[in-house]
């Protein structure tokens, strides 16, 4: 009996791998689940955050690449609010291509600092409970995403803004920010400079949490998301 209650407890912490990206179905598969053995706490808990572990690293590396962000509508970082609002008139103006530069040059430092969160989400994976594992589980379909984002933002903004710096310098942005900045400031004097590294920052990181959100989802709810035949059986009896 006591072996049967592990193994139901085993089954619907494994569950709450439907808060994870889909490539962790190929990581539970290697936990034990398929084995008919059962699993325990500890057990669960181990492969839980190598899961965890594999399953962020291969999310941040979709979007750690040229044409991460550029590329997907969802994510991608457009000009800041006061440029937007004038964005017209510099294109009247022959500015079109600088505009445009500019656009592409925040959304290539967004992509240059996205791998920074592989460490940084190791480090709340390391700190995960099994308190912390059954609210993945009971939560909501964002539940996985909530947890990292709780735990992880603070951290992520003070890595990711150093990097945006750095980024934001070695493809102009800032250069032609301040160009631009200067050609709007002569037909509107209510323009002011933005902070553009916090800017590219709150942006690139509102990116990444968009991304890690729906890729939970698709495991939570599609049924072709579900990679191993545990994911299978576990899901395909909920309503």
């Amino acid at each position: 009996m006591k072996n049967k209650l592990i193994a139901v407890a085993a089954a619907l912490l494994l569950a709450g791998c439907a808060g994870l990206p889909p490539e962790l179905g190929e990581v539970f598969g290697q936990v034990g689940g398929m084995t008919g053995a059962p699993l325990g706490e500890a057990d669960i808990a181990a492969g839980l955050k190598e899961a965890l572990a594999v399953g962020t690293e291969r999310a941040v590396e979709r979007v750690g690449v040229a044409d991460g962000f550029w590329r997907n509508a969802a994510i991608n970082i457009p000009l800041p609010e006061q440029l937007r609002k004038v964005e017209k008139t510099l294109r009247t103006f022959g500015q079109g291509r600088t505009v445009d530069e500019f656009h592409l040059s925040l959304n290539r430092a967004a992509e240059a600092a996205a791998p920074e969160a592989a460490a940084i989400f190791g480090t709340a994976i390391r700190s995960m409970t099994l308190t912390d594992a059954r609210q993945i589980l009971n939560g909501p379909d964002n539940a996985a995403t909530e947890y990292f984002r709780g735990r992880t933002l603070p951290a992520l903004s003070a890595r990711f803004k150093p990097i945006v710096t750095k980024a934001t310098a070695s493809v102009g942005a800032t250069r032609k920010y301040k160009d631009l900045a200067a050609k709007v400031s002569k037909v509107s004097s209510s323009f002011q400079l933005q902070d553009l590294d916090a800017y590219v920052t709150d942006r690139a990181l509102a990116g990444l949490f968009v991304t890690l959100a729906d890729e939970e989802l698709k495991i939570r709810r599609d049924p072709a998301a579900r990679t191993t035949e545990l994911l299978k059986r576990v899901f395909g009896s909920r309503p």
